[in-house]
């Protein structure tokens, strides 16, 4: 049958990419690594030091992963193959469902492995902790800034990875003040880095009984969850900690004791707070592990500033910059700033399907074709 032939070709031509894709991720290199660490985790006293013995198990399960899905996916084409020699010998149609859906799923798998040989940055492999903050505009700018914090939970949802919330501050109203989530996930880091700075939306007010027209802001933080064996000089007399009673959600406990904690970090003025948990002391290593990764990425922001300088150009990156326009009115149409990626699916962008974004921008950062303004 036609149809057969025609997929048989279009996996013939799909075979090279995917060996080209195993030499990206050198997995050559991975099976290499992945022997000598489990002969290491073999040997006697190895699982004495414990700090060691974790980081090296997350190292094992991470090129496990990856020698893994490179498998599945030489096993998925050779299904393919075999199920269009089926269906041309049975000339059987009701094949074609499950082949076409096979390939397209396989075309997807392929599209993220090769993303994630784009993500060569120090702390891309990390989970991710995601901080949203309204803009001015009271009730509209949070109930803006609640509607960010649903597309990154259901971008979580849709990768299969999980999110815990550090940190969530009702709006008075509608929406919410703030919210920290961390998303746990290989490369979560660096698949969301690029979704740093802010986000404009413009659309019709349900919140205005005149129906006018709103543009609405909210900025979304980005940084890397610190293994525990990075080295951040932070000394316990530059951290003023405050506590205070939770509000909002939580249930009583939450509310009648002082178990929310706000530290402060008076070298750099950094100030992060939380109030999820039920103890004070949960708290406050949640409050010291989105302290670290700030100050991380202010170093991160200081060695692109020195960069910007040295070459006499303005990076792409800007921290703080708007990078992102969604408008719902008078047409709908989200755009990227920076690559000029650009859908008028919003609705499906609003569900959390950034796929699109995140891989024009690591393309972007890539290659180094940015947009023009």
């Amino acid at each position: 049958m036609l149809q057969f032939d025609e997929y048989k070709i279009r996996l013939n031509n799909l075979k090279p990419a995917l060996d080209d894709l195993a030499q990206a991720l050198d997995l050559e290199a991975a099976r290499r690594e992945l022997e000598m660490l489990e002969s290491e985790s073999a040997s006697e006293g190895f699982w004495d030091d414990l700090e060691k013995s974790q980081k090296a198990t997350r190292r094992m399960n991470t090129l496990r992963s990856k020698l893994e899905h490179q498998a599945r996916r030489e096993r998925e084409w050779d299904d393919l193959l075999t199920l269009c020699e089926m269906g041309n010998e049975m000339e059987d149609a009701s094949l074609l469902p499950e082949l076409e859906e096979g390939y397209a799923k396989l075309e997807e798998e392929m599209e993220e492995a090769r993303l994630s040989t784009l993500l060569t940055g120090e702390y891309d492999s990390s989970n991710v902790i995601l901080t949203i903050h309204p803009g001015a505009g009271g009730t509209e700018a949070q109930d803006w800034a609640q509607m960010l914090y649903r597309m990154y939970t259901r971008w979580t949802e849709r990768h299969g990875f999980t999110y815990q919330i550090m940190d969530y501050q009702e709006g008075d109203e509608a929406g919410i003040k703030s919210a920290t989530i961390m998303i746990e996930g290989e490369n979560a880091y660096g698949y969301l880095r690029g979704e740093h700075g802010v986000h404009r939306l413009v659309r019709v007010s349900p919140f205005d009984a005149n129906a006018r027209r709103q543009t609405s802001f909210a900025s979304v933080e980005v940084m890397p969850d610190l293994p525990e064996d990075v080295e951040i000089d932070i000394r316990p007399e530059d951290i003023e900690m405050q506590v205070y009673r939770a509000s909002g959600a939580g249930g009583q406990h939450v509310n009648k004791t002082s178990s929310a904690v706000r530290l402060i970090h008076k070298p750099t003025g950094v100030v992060v707070a939380s109030q999820q948990e039920r103890s004070q002391f949960q708290n406050k290593d949640n409050c010291m592990k989105m302290l670290r990764a700030k100050l991380v990425e202010l170093q991160m922001q200081e060695k692109a500033e020195k960069i910007s300088d040295l070459k006499g150009v303005q990076l792409k990156i800007e921290w703080g910059s708007q990078i992102r326009s969604y408008v719902f009115m008078p047409y709908q149409m989200v755009k990227d700033n920076r690559t000029a990626f650009e859908t008028s699916n919003i609705n499906g962008v609003m569900d959390g399907d950034l796929d699109g974004f995140v891989n024009a921008y690591l393309t972007a950062e890539a290659t180094g074709n940015w947009a023009t303004k």
